[in-house]
């Protein structure tokens, strides 16, 4: 689907703003048109995030809020006068949430809370909730369509089931027009060393070995272009309200196979260790995500563009002209 012009008349509340899928999003909203509002988490040096590696003319024109999700107060102030919001805001990492679960859950299911209880009463055209592959858990079947049975196999992914449910609920209860994407495994420029690509180009860039946790299991890998594309397609269609819709690329790769790739297109000789302090709790590990993307190809007018070569090379490029943002010889939680 293509609306070039749908945003131009649009007042956008984007949560989570300064991390890396929101970061693109609230480029991409600046470029069509939009009237931005990012909302960012408060800290004391002011840090906007990734935010503050767009170009200065996009940035110029962003409204930069600092708050907390679990604030209501703040969350509804930052939603007046807001016609589209784009809930990307989550504490994501599945390590961290091992160590933290309280407060996972209290950002991610309070937060995603606070976000539709001030939605419904500003009375917004359409939320856009953020969901992830991590509710289905490790594949009982493949592909994994939208039916696919929800599994908490990390205080993370239950976190996210819980907020998924939540939106569910207030369409139910309420009417409240809200549609759930859920990207699959998003990858690109500006990603932080959390996720595996990041954290496997950075170490092939600067070290003779690379370390990883578990190389059988795959994934199914986005670019991040091809997943803003959805959450923009999300906001646009029409009938689609107490909708979910998978973005993912429509194929899988095994975590060591990955590594090879990104190797051979470094073209440097490196060896790979598995690393046990990596590997996830056995119960906790998804060892298979493979998505079935035919309803948002069918409802949503989307699909992926960016194939997988492509895609890595340019988040090698732009990785290895940003090196002093990492640091590869620590494990990133």
């Amino acid at each position: 689907m293509s609306n070039n012009g749908f945003f131009k008349d649009c007042s956008v509340l984007v949560t989570g703003a300064g991390g890396f899928i929101a970061s693109h999003l609230v480029e991409t909203l600046v470029q069509r048109g939009a009237c931005v509002r990012a909302f960012v988490r408060y800290n004391s040096r002011g840090d906007p995030g990734l935010l503050a590696q767009l170009p200065p003319n996009v940035l110029d024109q962003i409204e930069i809020v600092a708050g907390d999700l679990r604030d209501l107060p703040a969350v509804r102030a930052a939603m007046r006068d807001i016609t589209h919001v784009f809930h990307l805001g989550a504490l994501i990492a599945i390590p961290y949430s091992y160590r933290h679960p309280v407060q996972v859950v209290e950002t991610n299911v309070l937060g995603t809370l606070n976000v539709l209880l001030a939605a419904r009463e500003h009375q917004v055209a359409r939320v856009i909730h953020t969901s992830t592959s991590e509710v289905y858990g490790t594949a009982r079947r493949v592909p994994m369509d939208e039916t696919h049975p929800l599994q908490g196999q990390s205080p993370y992914s239950a976190s996210k089931i819980g907020a998924d449910k939540l939106a569910e609920s207030f369409y139910c209860a309420f009417g409240l027009p809200v549609v759930t994407v859920r990207p699959f495994n998003t990858y690109g420029p500006r990603q932080s060393a959390r996720a595996v690509i990041p954290t496997i180009i950075t170490q092939v860039l600067t070290q003779n070995t690379i370390r990883l946790g578990n190389l059988d299991a795959r994934r199914d890998l986005t670019f991040v272009t091809d997943t803003v594309a959805g959450f923009l397609c999300a906001a646009q269609q029409p009938g689609i309200e107490g909708e979910t819709f998978n973005l993912g690329a429509g194929m899988e790769i095994a975590i060591g196979e990955l590594a090879r790739q990104i190797i051979a297109l470094i073209n440097k000789p490196v060896a790979i260790i598995q690393d046990l302090a990596r590997l996830r709790p056995e119960k906790s590990e998804v060892q298979r995500l493979f998505s079935d993307n035919r309803r948002a190809q069918e409802c949503l007018g989307w699909q992926p563009r960016v194939e997988i070569k492509e895609g890595l090379q340019i988040t090698v490029d732009w990785i290895a002209d940003h090196l002093e943002f990492y640091r590869p010889q620590e494990y990133q939680v």
